[in-house]
């Protein structure tokens, strides 16, 4: 059992970087655009707002959408997104 210890994690067995920070909600939405669906939609609506949480989390997205007046079809977005962006 200690042998398996001193093995590291998982991530260092099949040559990952662990440490390599995720991509912030904000920025991982921007890129969405050729994804289809609501997301896209969310991702095209990002791109022209200059007050968009580029660096945010899926709260500050939801802020900033609550602070423009956003259809409820983007907050249903920001969920399904927000599940996309935390299994990466």
């Amino acid at each position: 059992m200690t042998d398996m210890l001193k093995m590291g994690s998982l991530a260092d067995m099949i040559g990952t970087d662990a440490n390599v920070a995720q991509l912030p909600f904000g920025q991982w939405v921007l890129q969405q655009t050729e994804r289809g669906g609501f997301i896209a939609q969310l991702a095209s609506i990002a791109k022209t707002d200059r007050g968009f949480p580029k660096n945010g989390n899926p709260e500050a997205v939801r802020k900033r959408l609550g602070e423009t007046g956003a259809d409820p079809e983007m907050f249903d977005a920001v969920d399904d997104a927000e599940l996309d962006w935390a299994a990466l």
